[in-house]
């Protein structure tokens, strides 16, 4: 049986952007809107149709995606995502009217979102990124596209994920790296729809929607529209088959690799499609209602309102330009008159032209009819008069445009150019032309209705009209619902400071200094490292089966630490660097310099024998304050000092504490040397052997973890090594302190490791370090599972030389799937 309406939901004031399936009521549909709410539809029982249950009214701007979270056993009914033009995520429950949750991060509107396993969110953005988030947080933001990301997508299986964006490509990540980009389409890539685990779908402005296997094989094209496609949907019967609208005001089903059927909508843009658990399709448009087309004949619309729908499609007015391509050459006199009609189609959503007197109609070939559906008039027809006339073009930065107008921002200041050609999206126009600006995001619409105003009723062929002002002429848009846009006078220019720890100047190192601690208690490198069949610190679980229940490896207990020191080496340092401080006032004094002796020969016992004097500290804080270029000779000293607990009392207590983790990032900095973030990551290493210590870890675990990612990849192993001992120090700890926020963080950056280093004492490290996080976790190791680790670790089983990492590896995999 073909689709057909089934219901139509009216409650929006503007456009339906986005729709989605609910997750509670069973059956239910989420519709988010430009009238800047979302609306829970509710099945009406027994009665066909759907009744408006919920409205979610919080964003200050247009919403333009919407998602939903499964159900936990916090949130028994899920969660309710959308996204906006105000920058903002809000997430949200039906118990409340007000968000649980305000996920700020995003520069530019949140135009995609998808939820993923275990509470995982991905977010799009016209910021050129894509976020992921867990809880709250931003656990990864996704670089590398050069325009808005507009569709964002998660595969089932691996932890893939997929961002489809305005430079025409579209990217595979897995663990915040740019695994693979997809290449082909020759427009902005609108939407993404998952088939399988290894088959995706793209649809693009090209017009053309494009198969894809995730190892970057175009399996097919698939043409027919004749207009943007702004949404793709697979149907839930499993064979590939999948529906699409689009810019060409059409809903079209595509069944074994061909478009089956298509239906026409009465709105100018239909922007949105999802499909329902039943079968059942869901479309939103530029009209602000959302329908309901279905196979099923006991869902069907009743007679009455099946006329009503055909009527309004007739009714619909439809630009020369758009009506079967291009129209301009056509005179009236040729077309052919009803008669044309009584000959059928070739195709189902082929359209025919005819006239009726001095009025054209176009009318679309309905396949599982045998019929001609009339779709409306055709307006504004160069046709009419003859051959069209050609367009004005004007020449802008080289390239030639329908239109170029002149938009004051403010009375005096310089004007500037809004290039567009009829052809264009006026969205992505508007969009281009504040970004290019550096003006607000918040006036998208303001020029988004001024391009409509200004361009209204022209097609290509006719003479440019005079534009008014959007921002100070009379036809200026002027919002009817309330928030209302800031006063053009108050543009709010670029966006607020870049972090400097983890913005676009983050350091990058390159520092080969010795490692200094590699023996002693080490136990991964030392006399006591673990070895392949080693006895001690075997550890059962009776929830694993036997090939993980013992093992030599993990979960582990106890801390890691870096203990070992050239006392002479550091001490000779110290004394080179003080001299050449001379008539600064943070060169130590003589009895300062011999306080710092003392304190240095106290604290670099390997077995702590000697406690440190507490009043030789005051100098040891001095030389904290040298400069970056001298300064590791002091965090060498104070990496050995923070191992005991009389020294972590007074330095990692209350604000002590959070000043001396600033310090440390901020010597990860890229205007330090590379000794400098070494000792930084071996002094938080160290933080972890006193309860103060790890207290103070544990507060700012987000920003040393944030802080450590970007030198994962670096080119010094040491400090590989080391940060990769941060991370298993947090697993050891977070067995104690069950936290699922901070092991999302934790094993995200460890995925990133294990896919990249070569390194096999970091290997290793990290292996140990997910082996504990995921020991008895159910919820961490279905976490793990979804980053896709398993890929990385299967490649990691083989390595014999050291025998400890192929070993660690195969039981970390057999946990994993178990």
């Amino acid at each position: 049986m073909s689709y057909k309406l089934s219901s139509v939901l009216r409650g929006h004031e503007l456009d339906v952007r986005a729709v989605c399936p609910a997750v509670f009521p069973e059956g239910g549909i989420i519709t988010a809107s430009r009238d800047r709410t979302a609306r829970l539809w509710v099945p009406c029982g027994d009665k066909l149709g759907f009744e408006e249950g919920h409205v979610l009214s919080g964003h200050s701007n247009f919403i333009s995606a919407v998602c939903t979270i499964p159900p936990t056993d916090k949130f028994k009914q899920g969660l309710i995502v959308t996204g906006g033009h105000d920058n903002l995520i809000l997430v949200w429950t039906l118990d409340t009217l007000e968000p649980v949750h305000r996920l700020e991060g995003h520069t530019g509107a949140v135009c995609s979102l998808i939820a993923g396993k275990f509470g995982t969110l991905l977010s799009g953005s016209w910021d050129k990124t894509a976020c992921v988030w867990i809880g709250s947080k931003c656990m990864m933001k996704l670089q590398g596209h050069e325009a808005a990301v507009w569709a964002v997508q998660m595969m089932p299986e691996h932890g893939l994920m997929l961002t489809g964006s305005a430079d025409k490509t579209i990217k595979m990540w897995k663990a915040g790296t740019c695994q693979r980009t997809f290449t082909g389409h020759t427009d902005c890539v609108r939407s993404l729809a998952i088939l399988s685990a290894v088959e995706f779908l793209s649809s693009s402005n090209d017009s053309t929607i494009r198969r894809w296997m995730s190892t970057g094989e175009c399996l097919q094209v698939y043409t027919g529209h004749t207009s943007f496609i702004y949404s793709i949907a697979a149907l839930p019967d499993e064979g590939g088959n999948f529906v699409s609208v689009g810019e060409d005001r059409t809903l079209r089903i595509w069944k074994d690799g061909n478009c089956s059927q298509v239906i026409r909508l009465p709105a100018q843009s239909v922007w949105s499609v999802t499909c329902l658990n039943n079968g059942d399709i869901v479309t939103g448009s530029s009209d602000g209602i959302a329908r309901v087309f279905t196979a099923s004949a006991e869902r069907v619309a009743s007679d009455e309102e099946l006329q009503l729908f055909d009527a309004e499609v007739a009714s619909h007015a439809i630009p020369a330009e758009a009506a079967s391509g291009q129209l301009g050459d056509v005179k009236l006199e040729d077309l052919p008159g009803p008669e044309a009609l009584l000959r059928p189609g070739n195709n189902s959503g082929q359209t025919k032209l005819i006239r009726r007197g001095n009025i054209i109609e176009c009318h679309q070939w309905n396949g599982m009819e045998s019929k001609w559906d009339k779709i409306g008039e055709v307006v504004g027809s160069a046709g009419t008069e003859g051959a069209a006339r050609q367009t004005q073009k004007q020449m802008y930065n080289g390239k030639e445009y329908d239109f170029v107008f002149d938009v004051e921002i403010q009375e005096g200041a310089p004007r500037m150019k809004l290039p567009y050609n009829l052809t264009d999206d006026p969205w992505m126009a508007a969009h281009q032309f504040l970004e290019r600006n550096d003006l607000s995001q918040m006036f998208l619409d303001q020029v988004v209705d001024f391009i409509l105003k200004n361009t209204k009723g022209v097609t290509i062929g006719q003479q440019t009209p005079t534009a008014g002002d959007p921002f100070t002429g009379a036809g200026r848009y002027i919002p009817a619902t309330a928030p209302s846009q800031a006063p053009v006078s108050n543009f709010s220019v670029g966006g607020g400071a870049v972090d400097p720890f983890t913005g676009g100047g983050s350091y990058r190192p390159s520092y080969s200094t010795q490692q200094t601690n590699v023996g002693g208690v080490d136990p991964f490198t030392g006399a006591s490292s673990y070895r392949s069949g080693q006895a001690g610190n075997q550890l059962s679980s009776p929830s694993k089966s036997s090939t993980v229940s013992q093992n030599p490896y993990f979960p582990k207990t106890s801390f890691i630490s870096f203990d070992n020191a050239n006392v002479a080496a550091i001490a000779g340092k110290l004394k080179e660097f003080n001299d050449s401080l001379q008539e600064d006032p943070l060169q130590l004094g003589d009895d300062e310099l011999k306080n710092l002796m003392e304190f240095l020969e106290d604290v670099a016992n390997v077995d702590k024998s000697r406690s440190p004097k507490v009043e030789h500290l005051p100098s040891l804080i001095k030389t904290l304050k040298w400069p970056l270029k001298v300064l590791f000779p002091a965090l060498d000293v104070l990496r050995l000092a923070v191992r005991f607990p009389s020294i972590t009392k007074l330095c990692c207590s209350e604000s002590e504490g959070d000043n001396l983790a600033a310090k440390l990032l901020s010597c990860t900095r890229d205007d330090n040397p590379q000794a400098n973030v070494l000792l930084s990551f071996r002094i938080f290493s160290n933080f972890f052997l006193s309860d103060e210590g790890s207290a103070l870890a544990m507060r700012h675990r987000e920003k040393i973890v944030e802080h450590l990612i970007p030198w994962c990849k670096c080119s010094n192993k040491n400090i590989r090594i080391s940060l990769c001992t941060v991370l298993l120090n947090f697993s050891v700890l977070l067995r104690k302190h069950p936290d699922f926020e901070a092991k999302t963080q934790c094993l995200s950056a460890l995925a990133g490791i294990l896919e990249s280093d070569t390194d096999n004492e970091a290997r290793f490290r990290s292996l140990v370090a997910v082996g504990t996080l995921i020991w008895g976790d159910s919820d961490a190791l279905s976490l793990a599972q979804s980053l896709g680790i398993q890929s990385s670790l299967k490649s990691l089983t083989s390595i014999t030389d050291p025998p400890k990492v192929g070993e660690c590896a195969s039981k970390v995999l057999a946990a994993l799937e178990d």
